[in-house]
């Protein structure tokens, strides 16, 4: 009876992981569309395979000693041991194994971290084209300091350029996430963190939040569009141009930072020329981050430029 309820558990199992292989879901982090994105996707298949190195063989030794040592199977009586305490060969096993694992893991874990540095700029013949990222309440505001304009929740560039990300926030702290391109990095208030990334493949592909930090938060998606080339991204650059929305000074920038949910699209054909400094300045600690000073920092920078913020705002400085 036992063993009949234990098949028809399987079975369903088994049913349910077919049907979940077979529902259409599509694993945005491995179906990528950029650079950093594979080197992701090769991360994650390589430590998971390792990790099954231990996982399958346990699973399998669980349905043989459950069916060998039966109570019904009179042959596993005659290998009865009572006295039996100890086997040089199965400690051997049992801890080798998970060392090499885990001091392989630990190998390719430090070479990557520092590989995929978010803040690393990419190796490429183009030259990276900048965007800055001022994460709202509750949507993303995007700008181009090139071009003098500015999107929001919607940001584009040509396929196959280097793509340098600034991101601050403009109340709390939250997290830039394009899946099909790569890592995620948060965007926090009075601070610059810097994201390179870069398309290989034109598409449009959703951008998150990925800190969701109460109502809202659930709603900042955007779309990320990839052109085929640098032609068509121009003339979606004179799209934008064309708007009659513009953002003249701080006190526009404030209305539009207002909170909202599910905010539409919005192109704006003029931005300030300092205005993502201002977003960063406007809080005490606030560093100033024209050109390459200590305003923009890496992903293990972050921790450290925070305190040093809070401290000097304690002070009554400011950095200008």
């Amino acid at each position: 009876m036992k063993a009949s309820r234990y098949k028809n558990l399987i079975s369903r199992a088994c049913l349910l992981f077919t049907v979940l292989m077979l529902s259409g879901c599509k694993f945005a982090l491995l179906d990528p569309k950029g650079q950093v994105g594979l080197e992701i996707r090769e991360l994650i298949i390589t430590a998971v395979f390792l990790m099954l190195i231990v996982v399958v063989p346990v699973i399998l030794m669980v349905f043989y000693f459950s069916h060998k040592y039966r109570a019904t199977n009179s042959e596993s009586q005659k290998e009865y041991a009572p006295d039996w305490a100890h086997s040089t060969k199965i400690e051997v096993v049992v801890w080798a194994v998970p060392v090499i694992i885990i001091a392989i893991l630990a190998v390719i874990t430090w070479r990557s971290s520092h590989y995929l540095e978010p803040s690393t700029p990419l190796k490429s013949e183009e030259k990276t084209m900048t965007i800055e990222v001022v994460a709202l309440n509750w949507k993303w505001l995007f700008i181009y300091p090139d071009q003098k304009i500015a999107t929001v929740n919607e940001v584009a560039f040509p396929k196959d350029v280097p793509v340098l990300f600034k991101l601050t926030s403009d109340d709390v702290m939250n997290s830039f996430f394009i899946p099909r391109l790569g890592s995620q990095l948060y965007a926090m208030p009075a601070m610059v963190t810097r994201l390179h990334l870069v398309a290989n493949e034109a598409g449009d592909y959703r951008g998150i939040a990925a800190s969701y930090s109460g109502e809202g938060f659930s709603h900042m998606k955007f779309t990320a569009i990839a052109l085929p080339s640098k032609d068509s991204f121009e003339k979606w650059v004179d799209k934008v141009k064309s708007s009659d929305k513009t953002i003249n000074d701080f006190n526009d920038y404030r209305t539009l930072a207002k909170p909202s949910i599910d905010a539409p699209v919005a192109y704006f054909s003029k931005v300030p020329d300092n205005l993502f400094n201002e977003v960063v300045m406007q809080y005490p600690g606030g560093m100033n981050h024209s050109g390459e000073d200590a305003g923009e920092m890496s992903h293990g920078q972050m921790h450290m430029h925070h305190e040093a913020n809070q401290n000097e705002g304690e002070m009554g400085h400011h950095e200008g």
